[in-house]
């Protein structure tokens, strides 16, 4: 490999790199696992963590903050890498993560549970950016479909496996295993990084000035206004005293991050991120990407609950094949693009996406769950067809570099749209179920009935014309997505040669 990319070196030849760059793509599986699970994890323990801590009135702040310390940490994690190279990023984010989980595991009490999953977040931001990063440096063009397939069957199987792992430890051993299991995998992830993975020493990594003003800034800026979206409408209402003075010192802070940057030698957030169509286009379709996401995976459970009748564990079955059709789609999708290119098929993916979002409204009341089932199916396939050339074919833009803030910036407006999906939707169902029910419930106290029976026949009306408004609101985002393709990025991508 060429200077500017990571080399497995190994005197016993190309077998040997062979091998050592097996041994990597293990460990970023293994961080990708370790990234994924905890985001899931942690969900069906919640009753056995209140019950032991307390804090019923803030536990979802152990979600909320750990997925905001990850979203605002992205940005800064793909410049160090950037400067100071992958492996030492890399390293140091595991670190952190493997503490934070070390920490959570001994919390004596819910606030403290709390700040340690933030420290686990600012050690999951390094995860989830970094080895995407590394995917692409590893592999070339042709090649990169292989790794980012592997890498999207381990974050599916581990959003599936997750809910299910985490309530086999809260009930058989005790919730602090959920963190404890962290340690012996990341460890190993750690021992493969170190020993395997060898970067050329880059000349000027020491000489390097590191955008710290802009670094806290953007932290802070992303920190205020995510957490305005994520508590708006659950902690206090939208035009409340709390919101408005969150986004009020957002909107400042926003401009303190534009005149930091534009001053600094090495900003964070380098203006080329939105200046160049390519990234422009695949971060906002991406952002797009996120936001569609949230209407099946927070809303398709308490549908198939409610309206449909079935258990938690099938309600949770009816989502969760999206996460196998995915990945096979993934993968599949190399010799579509390679044909017509990166942008084409992800229009294909995103098309097909929009009408399989529409068709859901039209489902037979209550219907039965094979039909929501297939939806998701063909979704997930859909959605394959759509992420997967967007990210490899942006990646393929820039050269190594660039490719960690690049990758950092698709990512964090993927996971800045689920956040801003999470506050659109739970707003347009609440607004639903207000109307139908006559202004005598929310989704969340419909969600807690559910533990009593099935609810009544208008109840589940209600509730089945709520979801119906968040997938057409989905569908608006997957048509959305659409248009900023078809309209800013280029129908060629400018790839460079390997």
């Amino acid at each position: 490999m060429g200077s500017t990319t990571p080399a497995i070196r190994g005197g016993a030849g190309r077998r040997q790199d062979t091998r050592r760059r097996g041994a990597v793509v293990a460990a970023l599986m293994l961080a990708m696992a370790l990234a994924a699970l905890d985001s899931t994890v942690v969900s069906t323990a919640v009753p056995q963590i209140v019950g032991d801590l307390g804090g019923f009135s803030v536990f979802s702040w152990l979600f909320s903050g750990y997925l905001l310390a990850v979203t605002v940490t992205l940005p800064v994690y793909g410049k160090l890498s950037d400067t100071f190279g992958r492996k030492p990023v890399l390293v140091v984010g595991a670190a952190v993560f493997l503490l934070g989980s070390l920490l959570c595991a001994v919390a004596w009490n819910m606030g403290a549970l709390i700040a340690f999953r933030i420290v686990q977040g600012l050690g999951g931001g390094a995860l989830q950016g970094t080895v995407q990063t590394l995917a692409a440096d590893l592999y070339p063009l042709a090649e990169r479909p292989k790794i980012q397939s592997k890498l999207s069957t381990v974050w599916a199987v581990s959003a599936v496996a997750g809910p299910g792992l985490g309530g086999v430890l809260a009930a058989y051993a005790d919730w602090r295993w959920i963190f404890l299991v962290n340690l012996p995998i990341g460890a190993a992830a750690l021992w493969l990084i170190v020993r395997h993975l060898h970067e050329p020493e880059r000349e000027n990594a020491r000489q390097a000035r590191v955008d710290w003003a802009g670094a806290l800034a953007v932290f802070a800026c992303g920190g205020v206004l995510l957490t305005a979206l994520v508590q708006g409408g659950v902690a206090w209402p939208w035009l409340s005293a709390p919101s408005l003075a969150l986004f009020g010192t957002g909107l400042v802070l926003v401009a303190v991050v534009v005149g930091v940057e534009r001053r600094a030698a090495e900003p964070i957030i380098p203006g080329w991120v939105w200046r160049r169509r390519t990234i422009a286009a695949v971060n906002l379709a991406l952002g797009a990407l996120g936001l569609l996401m949230v209407a099946p995976s927070v809303f398709l459970p308490t549908y198939a609950q409610s309206v449909l009748g079935l258990a938690p564990v099938a309600a949770g079955f009816v989502l969760s094949v999206w996460t196998l059709s995915w990945p096979v789609s993934a993968a599949l999708s190399q010799h579509v693009y390679r044909r017509i290119g990166f942008r084409d098929t992800a229009l294909v993916g995103i098309g097909l996406a929009a009408l399989i979002l529409c068709a859901f409204p039209f489902l037979p009341y209550p219907g039965s769950w094979w039909q929501p089932t297939l939806l998701m199916l063909l979704l997930g396939g859909a959605l394959g067809l759509f992420q997967l050339p967007l990210i490899v074919g942006v990646q393929s833009t820039v050269g190594w570099s660039e490719r960690g803030t690049t990758t950092a910036s698709v990512l964090f407006c993927r996971q800045t749209g689920q956040t801003l999906g999470a506050s659109l939707f739970g707003a347009v169902a609440n607004g639903v179920l207000a109307a139908r029910l006559g202004g005598a419930g929310d989704l969340d106290s419909v969600t807690r009935a559910l533990d009593a029976g099935t609810p009544p026949e208008a109840t589940r009306r209600a509730i089945a014309g709520a979801v119906h408004a968040v997938y057409l609101g989905a569908a608006g985002a997957a048509a959305l997505a659409f248009v900023v393709l078809l309209v800013v990025a280029p129908r060629r991508f400018p790839v460079l040669q390997d």
